[in-house]
């Protein structure tokens, strides 16, 4: 029989840039892989459309974190905007109660395509967080 493993939490997880950790992030998204099918008619059968895998797309992903008194993040983007690309490994580590490291998932060659300031507002009291949005060449997911 099949043990049932308890699932982790998402709440707990920080990120490793070219392999150092990097900074204290809020929320991660864009986890997520796509085959589209692409559909082949068959000659003399009307019946149905063969639906045969397409290629596969990956997600851009997401991090928001406090804004800190560094702004490397946006000059990071500013680079790219100018056409100074430097693609850096990104990888969302998964850690459990006790601080290990569950799940590993590595982004290759990410490069970022938008940055979000805080929205500022006078009667708010929550935390200036900063928006990082990265495109990548694929993702890998590796036990911790």
């Amino acid at each position: 029989m099949t043990k049932i493993q308890d699932p982790f939490p998402t709440s707990r997880f920080y990120v490793e840039i070219d392999n150092k950790f990097h900074a204290l992030f809020t929320e991660a998204s864009g986890l997520q892989v796509e085959v589209k099918p692409e559909p082949v008619e068959e000659g003399g059968n009307n019946g149905f459309v063969h639906q045969l895998p397409g290629r596969a797309t990956v997600g851009n992903l997401t991090l928001k974190s406090g804004m800190t008194r560094s702004n490397e993040f946006l000059t990071w983007l500013l680079e790219v905007a100018s056409g100074k690309i430097t693609r850096r490994n990104v990888t969302l580590v998964l850690i459990d109660a006790t601080f290990t490291p569950v799940l590993r998932w590595n982004f290759r060659m990410a490069y970022p395509v938008k940055w979000s300031g805080p929205q500022f507002k006078t009667a708010s009291t929550e935390a200036a967080v900063e928006t990082l949005e990265l495109a990548h060449e694929g993702m890998t997911v590796t036990p911790g």
